[in-house]
């Protein structure tokens, strides 16, 4: 009996010691953002602050263009978010439930197109951008990405188990696709549509080789770039550097504690049978 009692214990200690090891370089990152320099210059350097030293987050404000680099990269990530759902459920509800000749095919073939590294399709991208004129602008950011296979997979597998009586019953009612889509499977695929959003944009919102590619102008960098240019400043401030990080990943928390019951959800969709 005591035995059975000391396991889930010990289960739990360890999985405590196993987050707070994860967890342990942002809970660095965000309490070093409150240091003064002579705190993080030290060694070891303390793991709380002795103070909230609010200056940093002026100076890291005033003195690099972050809001803009916020502002940038949540226009982008935003634009490529909604741009995905669109034509990933679009694409998945005609996989899922039209009759077309090669469907299968097709659908291998698109599912392929995630096996090609990305780093292959940089240099046509860049090219194409180029001709039309799209560097420094937020089309040449947003357009390369409007679609993808693994949104329409996830999608596609999500809409497969939807019960088929309510498609029946809505046929002999005179619905069409159309109907189908907006009125059935859009309501009922919410978690799955979640899941799909918050991965994009944070995906894209962490995204820093392609924006470093095909953007000059300080106006359109976003928050990575911005990182790394605080990275480069004359003097290497630390707790700067550091309260720049946490000002970027401020979306990223908001995002994931508004979206997590869906994310969670979407993401055991299906793990149990009935």
């Amino acid at each position: 009996m005591i035995a059975k009692r000391i396991t889930p214990t010990l289960n739990y200690i360890l999985l405590v010691v196993l987050a707070l090891v994860v967890l342990y370089p942002l809970l660095f990152t965000v309490s070093s953002s409150f240091m003064t320099e002579k705190e993080v210059s030290n060694f070891p350097p303390p793991l709380f602050p002795s103070q909230l030293y609010l200056e940093n987050f002026k100076n890291a404000i005033s003195g690099f263009p972050i809001v803009r680099f916020i502002l940038n990269s949540f226009i982008v990530s935003s634009g490529i978010t909604v741009s995905q759902v669109i034509t990933s459920s679009l694409a998945a509800y005609a996989f899922s439930f039209l009759n077309f000749k090669g469907k299968k095919v097709l659908f291998a073939i698109f599912l392929s197109t995630m096996m090609i590294p990305w780093e292959v399709t940089i240099i046509p991208n860049y090219l194409t951008i180029k001709n039309w004129g799209w560097m420094d602008s937020y089309q040449g950011l947003i357009v390369p990405f409007m679609a993808g296979a693994f949104g329409v997979f996830l999608l596609r597998q999500f809409f497969l188990q939807l019960p088929n009586e309510l498609f029946d019953a809505a046929k002999i009612d005179g619905c069409g696709h159309l109907r189908n889509f907006f009125s059935i499977v859009l309501p009922l695929s919410r978690p799955a549509l979640s899941t799909l959003a918050v991965y994009v944009f944070l995906t894209h919102w962490n995204h820093y080789l392609w924006p470093l590619l095909i953007t000059n102008r300080a106006s359109m960098r976003t928050v990575q770039i911005g990182v790394s240019m605080l990275q480069h400043a004359e003097v290497m401030s630390w707790n700067l550097i550091l309260a720049g990080v946490t000002i970027v990943l401020l979306p990223s928390f908001l995002l994931l504690a508004l979206g997590v019951k869906q994310l969670v959800r979407g993401i055991t969709a299906g793990a149990v049978k009935g």
